[in-house]
């Protein structure tokens, strides 16, 4: 099986329990990083009406209802929300949830969209799961309007941690994977993600990344000790 088929085969195994974990081992401070980068892509697109918002590598739909529930905090109307994850189980889930969006089943590297359709597009702590990064950078390009906005959050690499970030690096190594591994009953997938992140790019190779696929940075910013990094660029 090809690494990305066996990442997709993984998240299809810890879907029914993959939102209780996340709760449990991000201490629901996820909730906060959603919130800001929600608020802060609408206050750089600055505009009262938005056609449509893309969430790639949606999982179970939770970010795509931060992107609904702000823009009404926000005053702003958005015609379409859609989720576009290579998971059937967790879009399954995602279904569920939160029937009144749209779903794809479908790659980063593959959107069954339109060019220059979506205003804005995002994918939360799935961009190291894309084996083909270039491709899919690409991709979001070729989605995004001209002025539209990617919106990255990501757990990044640290080349040089500091003291609370070695206490970050213990925890997700060493305590993390035990908890998710325990109420998922699948150890290898939480073992994955600290794996993962040691494996994926640092903040500044993810700018260059961006940058060489057509986009401007407008916003980076780290949170909770560099645990979670949001970065947010903008089709030139």
């Amino acid at each position: 099986m090809e690494k990305q088929e066996k990442i997709v085969s993984m998240f299809d195994d810890i879907a029914p329990t993959y939102d209780t974990a996340n709760r449990v081992m991000s201490m629901g401070v996820d909730k906060s990083w959603r919130r800001k980068a929600c608020d802060l892509a609408y206050g750089f697109y600055a505009k009262d009406s938005i056609d449509k918002i893309v969430d790639v590598a949606c999982g179970t739909g939770d970010m795509m209802d931060f992107w609904k529930k702000r823009s009404e905090t926000n005053g702003i109307a958005v015609g379409e929300i859609v989720g576009v994850d290579p998971s059937q189980g967790m879009v399954g889930v995602a279904r569920e949830k939160f029937p009144k969006f749209n779903y794809h089943i479908a790659k980063a590297t593959e959107i069954p969209l339109q060019d220059s359709s979506a205003d804005i597009l995002s994918i939360t702590y799935g961009i190291r799961n894309v084996v083909e990064r270039e491709a899919a950078l690409g991709e979001f390009n070729r989605v995004l309007k001209q002025g539209g906005l990617v919106v990255i959050l990501e757990f990044m690499k640290n080349e040089n941690p500091s003291l609370l970030g070695k206490i970050r690096d213990f925890y997700m190594n060493k305590i993390l994977p035990k908890i998710g591994g325990f109420i998922s009953n699948n150890l290898e997938a939480y073992e994955y993600l600290p794996n993962s992140i040691e494996d994926f790019s640092t903040v500044a190779n993810m700018q260059n990344e961006l940058r060489a696929a057509g986009f401007e940075i407008v916003y980076t910013k780290s949170f909770s000790m560099d645990i979670s990094t949001l970065i947010i660029a903008r089709k030139k």
